[in-house]
């Protein structure tokens, strides 16, 4: 490679991780902020929930549409786009002066977002062709990635502690301006030949029915006696099956399900999917276990939630060495395992006696070992055991796995420690009547424990709440062991190891 092509190579890298970065801050830094802006603004508790779930709905919504527009009209056209609409949504967000013009901000960032997330990893299967140097592109893409979302909750308390919570929002701005320089310096423009056609059809019946089930299992019980619920649910239904038939009938698929043939691409979407079932969901709840739960200040809870996150910065370098070795139906397999015993770890210390974050921080870093063993090498797994020119197709389904698995899982974490909570309170507090109840439920997931008007101690919610995250804890070490025993059926190991290799 030349000095010229060298240089370009490593100015798009830095955009690229530049991006992830942006996106990673703007998932996990929001919770931090959140009892901020339910004062200032004002805002409620649904509106809240709005607040963190918009950027993930819109992002898991668009992601597929995005990869297809950049298969057919050029990933850097698309990815410059991106940043574009993404700083000025940003922008949007910290001039916001109500809960639903941030709601509508966060939307337009997450689909801005999408663009971004969908070009990242095209952009660079196109450019970092060579196994190792593809290997350092992979790895550093994660390693940055790791620390928007791991660093998140400590950024965004930060910046309302020596700012305001605008800038959590503004500094994307600047941020968006340097990616920018960077992607038209550094990105070399490249496309699908083959991609002639926008898939119109398939991108409206996809979207539909992702914002259809995020929709439902954001609202969880409510649906069951709300029209609009039922009524989505089923339109959600018909959208799905209606985008199953169009791709399947698609010259070119924008969503192609003859690449689940190919063993590799289907073990590193297991992989993708195992991540978001019980990592990354759990990252935005943590904070409010040390804090709440265990009684640790805000800058306290955030240095110890660096053992969660840390070791996420760390091994995917040494994951990227590991997959050239022995490739990706062991490394996959291996660390969703480690994420499954790092939650099993924190589950068996929540149990324990007393309030301390020790007995947490050694399953908090397996956690995290696990998830740098599994980060990067799904990534360059599933654009690698498919045709250069479906990079962008290949990513845009290995980020969709990840992104709608993470919509759906910090929904259900959130559904499964609201009714740990109710149903702890109500063996302690057996007098509260049911629908005061619910409403307690969610003040306490929230982290409020005092204020209360049931008389109630501050002991009993902090035991009621202790146990809704055990049962948060147990779901996420459940889901990812049996997405690991799942992933080790899908690999073909005899073969898919030789040929892993030679394609990182």
């Amino acid at each position: 490679m030349n000095a010229t092509a060298a240089t370009r190579n490593r100015a798009a890298l830095a955009a690229v991780c530049l991006s992830a970065l942006m996106l990673g801050l703007e998932i996990s830094s929001i919770p931090s902020i959140l009892p901020t802006l339910e004062h200032v603004l004002p805002a409620d508790f649904r509106q809240l929930q709005w607040i963190m779930n918009a950027y993930t709905i819109a992002m898991t919504t668009c992601l597929m549409a995005a990869g297809a527009l950049a298969d057919r009209f050029g990933r850097k056209r698309i990815f410059l786009r991106g940043i574009v609409v993404f700083g000025l949504a940003s922008l949007a967000c910290g001039l916001a002066t109500s809960a639903l013009m941030l709601i509508a901000a966060r939307f337009l960032q997450g689909g801005s977002g999408a663009a971004m997330l969908a070009c990242q990893i095209a952009v660079l299967s196109h450019q970092f062709r060579d196994g190792p140097e593809r290997g350092a592109a992979f790895g550093w893409w994660g390693v940055i990635f790791g620390i928007g979302l791991g660093f998140g909750p400590l950024v965004g308390g930060l910046t309302v502690a020596v700012a305001s919570w605008e800038w959590v929002f503004l500094v994307h701005v600047a941020l968006a301006l340097v990616t920018l320089a960077l992607a038209r310096t550094g990105v070399v423009e490249s496309s699908d030949p083959h991609a002639i056609r926008i898939d119109l059809p398939g991108m409206a019946a996809l979207s539909l029915a992702v914002f259809c089930l995020v929709y439902i299992i954001t609202q969880g019980q409510a649906v069951g006696a709300d029209r609009l619920g039922v009524m989505l649910a089923g339109v959600g239904g018909i959208s799905f099956l209606t985008f199953i038939v169009v791709e399947m009938r698609a010259a070119r698929p924008m969503f192609d399900f003859g690449a689940f043939r190919t063993r590799a691409f289907s073990g590193a979407l297991l992989g993708s999917a195992g991540m978001n079932f019980s990592f990354w969901p759990f990252v935005i709840y943590l904070p409010t276990y040390f804090q709440a739960v265990l009684g640790l200040s805000s800058v306290t809870a955030g240095l110890a939630l660096l053992a969660y996150t840390l070791p996420t910065l760390v091994v995917p370098p040494f994951a990227e060495r590991m997959l050239a070795r022995r490739g990706a139906a062991f490394v996959i397999p291996t660390g969703l395992f480690t994420i499954g015993l790092g939650f099993l770890l924190m589950w068996f210390a929540a149990r324990g006696e007393g309030a301390s974050a020790w007995p947490m921080l050694p399953g908090c870093v397996v956690a995290g070992i696990g998830l740098g063993l599994t980060n990067t090498p799904v990534t360059n797994t599933a654009t690698g055991a498919l045709p250069p020119e479906r990079a962008g197709m290949a990513s845009g389904m290995d980020m969709s796995a990840r992104m709608i698995s993470l919509a759906i899982n910090i929904a259900l974490m959130g559904f499964i420690l609201l009714e740990g909570i109710r149903i702890s309170l109500g063996e302690l507090v057996p007098q509260v009547e049911p629908g005061a109840l619910v409403r307690l439920s969610e003040t306490i997931a929230a982290g409020n424990l005092s204020g209360m008007d049931t008389g109630m101690g501050v002991a009993t919610a902090r035991a009621a709440l202790a146990q809704g995250f055990r049962g948060v804890m147990l779901y996420g070490a459940v889901c990812a062991l049996v997405l690991s025993a799942l992933s080790v059926l899908v690999f073909d190991r005899r073969k898919a190891t030789t040929a892993d290799a030679s394609r990182t």
